[in-house]
């Protein structure tokens, strides 16, 4: 029945009706915090780019991330920088390498908190990319796609061996969820959840999380193995080849400009979603708010309601200890 009989707003009247009313919640525990870790003591670093986030050494990491966990939110994805890079990105698997000595001062200050691990190259190669450079023909850069199979799954076990409850493989090459899967099995480490960025796009909004894990290609970008922005039922086959490879949880990267990928995604799978919001969408919301001209607490609480809304069960987001505090209050 139409108005005067129907007035939508008798739902609205009063703080505590719309709370029962609300379809889509947000809470601490749907957070996960990205962090960056170098070598050194005493290190932190806040980025420019990146307003309120910091480049930390493992003891200042372990301590930030004792205070994330006090907050509620029930985990961290770190990412690394190491003091040497070469072709092969040699240190991301090397157990005495940044991530291992994160997670182990990580394991020693929190209790209960979840450590993630981003399992790709881009940080440890002295040319930015995401796998092994092979040449370069006519152009169009060449990432050799089963070569870089091989040390993805030494990273990820190193990280596992260091502690890791999650690895997330980011790197987008393909048959790499599989590659994995089989070799943290035949290790003995089956119990190991995989976080797949399964649908990551070649996106322009990466340009902060460059500068804060020290990782811009040296040469070409990142188009031919990242998604092209276009496509969304690309997007589909990818999480789908994932989850058939042993994938326990799918993620989209970036969030805001692609929430259609994260509502065809929920309404296809039936599997635990991620979404990441990024560094881009981060520094802009940022900006925005130092120069006064949003109220950054209403839009962060509003961006992370909407990618839920769109369907993810997990976010990303470098809010998320300032968010979980807001949510508490």
């Amino acid at each position: 029945m139409s108005f005067p009989v129907t007035r939508l707003r008798r739902n609205r009247r009063g703080d505590a009706i719309r709370r029962m009313v609300r379809e889509t919640r947000l809470a601490a525990d749907d957070l996960v915090m990205p962090m960056f870790v170098r070598h050194g003591q005493g290190v932190k670093h806040e980025i420019p780019s990146m307003p309120g986030q910091f480049q930390f050494s493992p003891d200042t990491l372990a301590e930030e991330a004792y205070a994330i966990e006090q907050a509620g939110v029930p985990a961290v994805i770190l990412f690394g920088i190491p003091d040497f890079k070469d072709a092969v990105g040699s240190e991301s698997w090397d157990e005495e390498g940044i991530i291992p000595k994160a997670i182990d001062a990580v394991k020693r200050r929190c209790r209960d908190l979840y450590v993630i691990t981003d399992v790709c190259m881009c940080e440890y190669t002295d040319h930015g990319h995401c796998g092994v450079v092979k040449n370069r023909r006519d152009g169009i850069l060449d990432v050799d796609n089963d070569d870089t199979l091989d040390l993805l799954i030494r990273q990820a076990i190193a990280h596992v061996r260091a502690g890791a409850d999650i690895v997330a493989p980011s790197d987008m090459m393909d048959g790499r969820v599989g590659a994995i899967r089989r070799a943290l099995d035949d290790a003995r480490m089956a119990d190991v959840p995989i976080l797949a960025y399964s649908a990551k796009y070649a996106s322009s909004f990466y340009g902060p999380f460059r500068d804060a894990a020290e990782s811009p290609p040296q040469f070409g970008d990142r188009s031919s193995y990242q998604m092209d922005p276009a496509n969304a039922r690309e997007a589909m086959r990818e999480i789908e080849l994932d989850i058939e490879e042993g994938a326990d949880i799918v993620m989209v990267k970036p969030a805001l400009p692609y929430l259609d990928i994260i509502r065809m995604a929920r309404d296809c799978f039936d599997v635990p979603l991620a979404a990441y919001n990024v560094s881009g969408e981060y520094a802009m919301v940022k900006a925005a708010a130092q120069n006064g001209w949003i109220d950054e607490r209403r839009v962060v609480l509003e961006t992370l309601t909407a990618i839920r809304r769109a369907g993810a069960d997990i976010v990303l987001t470098y809010w998320a200890r300032e968010a979980a505090g807001w949510l508490a209050e």
